[in-house]
């Protein structure tokens, strides 16, 4: 059964879901309805973006799939300052990250460390909403410290027009451990006003129908680790065809991303750190994820890397 009424987000992941990898993936792939980019920070500059940043804002869409710049920031003006720019370059939405877990950006009070602080996201979002055009998101989490913290947020969050909350229901503090709290995510659901998405922990399709059974009014959802881990998996939540030889369709698209990577850093070896992060999840497409993973971990060169590769795919499915 297709599922058209479903949307499925691609989450941001930094230092894996740039450019590169979501033209790769939407050449490849099917299912996705818009990728969020890794999130952009330290926009202090008003009339130019350094070059590695203005690399990541070159294509509004990729195969006809919407891109939706992320900023982490605590600074009104610097969103209002990069929502302008996006809105100049044909983005047509701008998400505000609340959820970053890691101590590096909480401690400073972004990411999901700005949830512990209702009056500080008010004044923010008030100073935006006067100043910006183009719609507006964010991505969260219940809380830092403590899911009671989204309780004060719910008020703050239904004085906006939001275009979408998405919201990740674990802590902060607990980065990716422990499980989700879908108990907490129902009751806000219940007392939020802007569309909701859901995001976390939805790694195969028996993951997706039991958080669609257990919360049939949401129809947006944002997949991150999941799709990594199995790119077709967009594709076999909404029953949309897959191709005979999955095999070899996964071993197109890794090859076209790694060599789409030494094209962007001229042939530098570091082409194979952005691939061996990436075999970080996609390692779990194989029977023996651990066994793969060792082995990509232990390239150095490019000849190393593509002789391990076909290895894999000749030995490990």
């Amino acid at each position: 059964m297709i599922q058209n009424e479903i949307k499925i987000y691609l989450a941001p992941f930094q230092g894996i879901t740039g450019q590169v990898f979501r033209s790769c993936y939407a050449k490849h792939f099917s299912g996705i309805d818009a990728f969020y980019t890794p999130y952009f920070t330290s926009i202090n500059n008003e009339k130019k973006l350094p070059s590695r940043k203005i690399n990541e804002l070159n294509f509004v869409s990729e195969n006809g799939i919407p891109v939706i710049p992320q900023i982490l920031s605590k600074d009104a003006d610097e969103i209002i300052r990069f929502a302008n720019h996006i809105e100049q370059l044909g983005f047509t939405e701008l998400n505000w990250n609340m959820g970053c877990p890691f101590p590096q950006v909480a401690s400073k009070k972004r990411g999901s460390g700005l949830l512990p602080y209702p009056a500080m996201v008010s004044e923010i979002l008030e100073n935006i909403f006067n100043k910006i055009h183009i719609p507006f998101s964010i991505k969260c989490r219940l809380g830092y410290f403590s899911s009671d913290e989204i309780d004060e947020l719910v008020p703050v969050f239904n004085r906006f027009p939001l275009k979408e909350l998405i919201i990740h229901p674990r802590l902060g503090k607990q980065l990716y451990k422990g499980s989700v709290d879908k108990e907490k995510f129902g009751h806000v659901a219940n007392q939020l006003q802007t569309p909701l998405v859901y995001n976390g922990d939805i790694f195969t399709t028996d993951d997706f129908n039991a958080a669609e059974s257990q919360f049939p009014d949401i129809n947006t959802w944002m997949i991150g680790r999941g799709l990594l881990s199995d790119p077709f998996l967009p594709a076999r939540i909404k029953g949309l065809s897959l191709p005979v030889d999955q095999k070899k369709h996964l071993r197109n698209f890794v090859e076209e991303l790694y060599l789409s990577y030494r094209k962007q850093m001229n042939d530098q070896l570091s082409a194979i750190g952005f691939m061996k992060e990436y075999w970080d999840y996609f390692s779990k497409s194989f029977n023996d994820p651990h066994k793969v993973l060792k082995k990509i971990k232990k390239t150095k060169t490019f000849d190393e890397y593509e002789e391990v590769v076909s290895d894999i795919f000749s030995i490990e499915c």
